[in-house]
């Protein structure tokens, strides 16, 4: 589609409570300018509280953890604790979508439980009161790997194609396109963004110039659903500290977390022991020798407690290695009477 595009800002719908109904205010913001084919994106942090999802919570990160499914990365910052998780409501994003903004103190606000399923409803009850083909996003704020700021993305979607599979078609200079698939869906909610907003108090727009992709009344499509990649096509399921960890047998939540920007050099290497120390040995019929650990001049010493097997220190050795490299630290391991001596550098 390359004709025009128009985002306008649907204001007036004010403060929304457990058990409102947005359909009914966005109809009444929206009067008799909704036209078939049109698409509302409408800001999840209304969707939620209609539903009921605001919760009293004196401690956060206690929700974080229960609407968390897997963490991805977790970072020590001046504000506290950081971390990227999986959802409970599908995507990976910064402390599952828990919210304290604009909301009453003491309470912060959870996403929609099924938030496809929340555009479903309210794309029917739209529906039904113009009798309008029309689209329906519910978007969410989250950062991007390797990008600084932030962009709303759809956390929900009936009645629209999510995706444009461009796959199969030449460009324009002949060359077929062999991995370009467009996330319309996640577009349209980015270019919403840019006349919603938190400060403004306008939670929905209305995109018009899309309706190619908006589905007839009886289609409410796969949902936002479509666009989470599955587990074995992500090539970064865990960050590189948490990669780390997984891979040498580690949970990364039973270790402290590194700083934000890192810490002392001393800090992240003692860290780095203890995740080298946490698991048994990898080696099959060699028990992993049980270790102290001595802080000293002479440098960092990792000190069996009885004779080990060299097989088993050479593999601790590699397990040291490994855990100070997503330190970012590069370590010096050598082999003494005593054990083996640590020197970063």
């Amino acid at each position: 589609m390359n004709g025009e595009l128009r985002v306008v800002p649907l204001p007036g719908i004010g403060e929304v409570s457990a058990g409102d109904d947005v359909a009914a205010l966005i109809l009444a913001a929206a009067g008799t300018v909704l036209q078939d084919g049109d698409v509302l994106v409408v800001s999840s942090k209304i969707v939620s509280k209609a539903e009921g999802r605001t919760v009293g919570a004196q401690d956060r990160d206690e929700q974080i953890t229960a609407q968390s499914r897997r963490l991805v990365a977790a970072r020590r910052t001046p504000g506290g604790l950081a971390r990227i998780v999986e959802a409970a409501a599908g995507p990976v994003m910064a402390a599952a979508g828990v919210d304290n903004s604009n909301v009453a103190p003491g309470t912060v606000l959870l996403l929609p439980v099924d938030s496809d399923a929340s555009a479903r409803a309210l794309r029917s009850a739209l529906a039904a009161g113009t009798g309008l083909r029309l689209g329906v996003i519910v978007s969410d704020t989250a950062g991007r790997a390797w990008r600084d700021g932030q962009t709303d993305f759809a956390l929900g979607c009936a009645g629209l194609s999510p995706t444009e599979d461009l796959r199969g078609e030449n460009d324009t200079h002949g060359q077929r396109m062999e991995v370009t698939i467009r996330a319309v869906a996640d577009e349209l909610a980015g270019a919403a963004d840019l006349v919603k907003g938190k400060l403004s108090g306008v939670p929905v727009a209305l995109v018009r110039g899309y309706g190619d992709f908006v589905l007839p009344k009886d289609e409410d499509g796969p949902g936002a659903a479509a666009l989470l990649r599955p587990a074995a096509s992500d090539w970064f399921r865990y960050g590189q500290v948490e990669a780390v960890r997984w891979a040498l047998g580690v949970d990364p939540e039973l270790v402290e977390a590194p700083t934000a920007p890192p810490g002392p050099v001393l800090d992240r290497l003692l860290r780095a022991v203890e995740v080298a120390l946490a698991a048994p040995s990898p080696l099959p019929g060699v028990a992993a020798p049980v270790c102290v650990v001595n802080v000293e001049e002479a440098g960092l010493f990792v000190v069996p407690e009885l004779p080990a097997d060299p097989v088993a220190l050479g593999a601790l050795a590699q397990r040291l290695s490994a855990a100070a490299w997503s330190e970012d630290l590069t370590v010096t391991i050598t082999l003494e009477p005593r054990g083996l001596r640590l020197l970063p550098g």
